[in-house]
């Protein structure tokens, strides 16, 4: 079975997408659409496809199966609804959208309709994260407890672009790449978020840069305090560096930049082996090609939207406490969305 792919959003992320999507058994890319005259002609000269300047038009022209929306975040939510009204699967960038209240109309949008919509964070396809995961799930550590991460990135210059209004953005760091790391944390734990009490430094730019985050996580087994670090005027680029550690009833387990190790009490860290490729194009490779395997087989795709929303309400309820001075309940902004 072909199945035909049209992109929301042609810049240098969106056209890798399709690209990627090209290369694949089966799939055909179809058309596209950008605001952007450059970034049209760029995707009509790659592609040998129509683009578009409105979604709209594309839209009334194709029907393609499967939506690709990489564009500005803040119009994230209404292509998605856009695709799914036109019967189409969506694989739709991070952040899923710019609020939780958007975030939950998504969120019950996907699981009214018949298609698919994986949201992209691609650390769940990270050998590394896979493992840590693992490692919790299997009982390696006991029963985890506390957890300290960061993520760091050279990203203030983004702050001149687009990504640095909030009206087009969200937000700043904390929604962008540090989406990542809100995500990692709650889906390696197999958490949601319950409250977080956060400090954040926009190093004059109007958006945040710097955010340190205290948070209550909730777990099956009970309740996780974590540490969270996102430093957006950080020494790495254009990738980002992060670490994650997980302390358990019985131990630890860790990733860096030099792998994945697990600590016993009174020992010294020992190194996991882990196998297969951590680097973008490939993780990018390996989430497209989740959604075609569960529009395939009909089977659920590793990144729904729930993750999308809880990454939203954690990153809108940080910044609410910054600007509050107070610790807010992140499960009461979600109710408070779902019930609105």
């Amino acid at each position: 079975m072909t199945l035909t792919v049209a992109g929301f959003g042609l810049g240098g992320l969106g056209q890798l997408e399709l690209q990627l999507f090209a290369d694949m058994d089966g799939v055909d890319v179809i058309a596209g659409a950008d605001p952007s005259g450059k970034a049209r002609k760029t995707f009509a000269s790659e592609f040998d496809a129509p683009a578009y300047e409105t979604t709209d038009e594309l839209l009334d022209e194709h029907a393609p199966d499967i939506v690709n929306i990489a564009s500005i975040h803040s119009v994230h939510h209404e292509q998605v609804l856009q695709a799914l009204d036109a019967g189409a699967h969506v694989h739709v960038e991070k952040p899923m959208t710019t609020t939780v209240e958007d975030a939950v109309t998504l969120v019950d949008a996907a699981a009214a309709s018949n298609q698919q919509v994986q949201v992209g964070y691609q650390r769940h396809f990270d050998p590394r994260f896979r493992e840590l995961r693992e490692c919790i799930e299997s009982g390696m550590i006991g029963e985890p407890h506390f957890v300290d991460c960061h993520l760091e990135q050279d990203w203030v210059d983004y702050a001149k672009t687009w990504r640095g209004d909030p009206e087009l953005s969200g937000g700043g760091f904390l929604y962008d790449s540090g989406s990542h790391l809100l995500d990692v944390l709650l889906w390696t734990l197999d958490a949601e978020p319950v409250s977080v009490s956060a400090t954040i430094d926009e190093h004059g730019t109007g958006v945040d840069i710097n955010s340190a985050l205290s948070v209550e996580l909730e777990r099956e087994d009970g309740r996780v305090t974590a540490s969270a670090a996102l430093v957006g005027n950080g020494p790495t680029t254009p990738d980002v560096g992060d670490s994650l550690n997980i302390y358990g009833t019985d131990g630890r387990v860790s990733q860096d930049e030099s792998g994945v190790t697990r600590t016993d009490p009174g020992g010294e860290p020992a190194s996991i082996p882990v196998e297969g490729e951590t680097d973008f194009v490939t993780l990018t490779e390996a989430k497209l090609e989740n959604l075609l395997d569960a529009i395939r087989n009909d089977s659920a795709v590793a990144v729904p939207p729930e993750y999308g929303l809880w990454a939203i309400a954690l990153a809108e309820a940080a910044a609410i406490s910054a600007e509050r001075g107070e610790r807010v309940d992140v499960q009461t902004l979600l109710e408070n969305a779902r019930s609105g």
